[in-house]
């Protein structure tokens, strides 16, 4: 009997329970998050300080990996519709290994330019977006579920990742830092990767073969509740951006003491958790449309509590829950809203077609908060700016969820 004739007679392997598939993609989610994001902030200072550049440079590499991340989005999401997640995540974390180790052995000069740009490719194949479409493959219909779960892990990515990097720092330098992390994508993510995500092709449960992925893409370009959903998370993306790099020197400028200012901030990350099990509760009786409308319209008056906030203490703890809370469910509502919005086909193209404008506002929008802070002298500009793009997020997902995609499309 030939070997192919084996294959063919060879049953399949049996599917990673649902704990165990969940549980994998979560410890890795945290392990890149943490080691290709959350980790960056503290390593840019001492890498400056050692290699005698200007913070501006050294942040304009993670403005490179963010841009290039953005760029390589769609082709990533389309392999992964084509079934080849777990190659595509799995060498992602072999490809994050090898570039945190080249990092860590520069000289300082204009290689790290290529590294930099290839960890930005890094970031498409191994962050929510990847693992999103993984999942989406996976539950199908139901999709919103795993995402979810998925979520929570990846929310203790900070919680993990910002102590662990400070004391890899001061134990062993910035370099040495470097080495630990990339050992860790290399002997968690990569077999983590490779053991839970189904090596097979097949089609994902709830999704119709009728029509091929192209005209699905096609398809969904036209549909008002896909550029709705464009506006939206492309504006909150710059939002969140903006306001990572520069809420802590906005709230000192503010007049705030220094412990409440740290305190407020330190709310934020229990608070998106906080925000992502409150969902995953109210699940089942309530739409991604309800959940991410009501979730839009609560970033506005975040940031009016921000406005408002002065010397008040609990104005800027209400502000802290609320935008922590906003965040955290914004990730769910980024990964369920295509599924449930618009088709549960080509997930990872089109969710890769809605990355690339949100990844170079990222990219970009800490500069733009920078330069109107210069406008101005002080971040009053920045505070109103950040209410009036608030703004346009409700509305745009107001619009996206008020337009009708019949169960029949949903199915293409």
């Amino acid at each position: 009997m030939s070997r192919q004739a084996l294959r063919e007679g060879a049953p399949e392997p049996a599917l990673p329970s649902s704990k165990a598939f969940i549980s994998g993609l979560g410890v890795g989610q945290i392990v890149s998050w943490g080691s290709l994001i959350y980790s960056f902030p503290l390593l840019a200072e001492p890498m400056a300080t050692d290699l005698g550049w200007s913070r501006t440079q050294v942040y304009l590499l993670a403005s490179l990996a963010l841009g290039c991340a953005g760029l390589t989005a769609v082709p990533v999401g389309a392999a992964i519709d084509r079934g080849h997640g777990r190659v595509v995540m799995a060498a992602g974390s072999l490809l994050a290994a090898v570039l945190l180790w080249l990092w860590s052995t520069t000289p300082g000069d204009w290689s790290l330019i290529p590294v930099f740009a290839a960890l930005g490719l890094v970031q498409s194949m191994t962050l929510y977006e990847p693992a999103f479409a993984v999942v989406a493959r996976r539950y199908g219909a139901d999709a919103r579920r795993g995402i979810t779960a998925l979520t929570l892990w990846g929310g203790f990515a900070s919680t993990v990742f910002i102590p662990l990097t400070q004391l890899l720092l001061d134990r062993f330098g910035w370099r040495g830092t470097l080495e630990v992390l990339a050992l860790m994508n290399l002997a968690l993510c990569v077999p983590l990767h490779l053991s839970v995500i189904d090596r097979r092709r097949s089609q994902a449960s709830g999704a119709s073969p009728s029509m091929d992925d192209r005209t699905v893409v096609r398809w969904a370009v036209r549909q008002t509740a896909f550029w709705g959903l464009g506006v939206a998370f492309t504006v909150y993306y710059a939002i969140f951006s903006g306001m990572s790099f520069h809420l802590y020197p906005l709230l000192i400028e503010r007049g705030l003491p220094t412990a409440a200012v740290v305190s407020a901030m330190a709310l934020i990350g229990p608070a998106q958790v906080a925000g992502r099990i409150a969902i995953a509760a109210v699940a089942r009786t309530a739409s991604i449309r309800e959940i991410g409308t009501a979730t839009a319209a609560a970033l506005p008056v975040a940031f009016t509590l921000l406005l408002l906030a002065g010397h008040s203490t609990p104005l800027l703890i209400g502000f802290a829950l609320l935008y922590g809370a906003a965040n955290g469910v914004m990730t769910i509502i980024r990964g369920a809203a295509v599924p449930e919005m618009l088709t549960r086909s080509a997930y990872g193209a089109i969710n890769g077609i809605l990355t690339v404008p949100t990844a170079l506002v990222r990219a970009f929008a800490p500069a733009l908060a920078a330069m109107l802070w210069q406008w101005d002298g002080s971040y009053s500009p920045v505070i109103v700016a950040v209410i009036a793009a608030s703004l346009v997020v409700l509305v745009s997902f107001t619009v996206a969820a008020r337009s009708q995609v019949s169960d029949a499309q949903q199915q293409i």
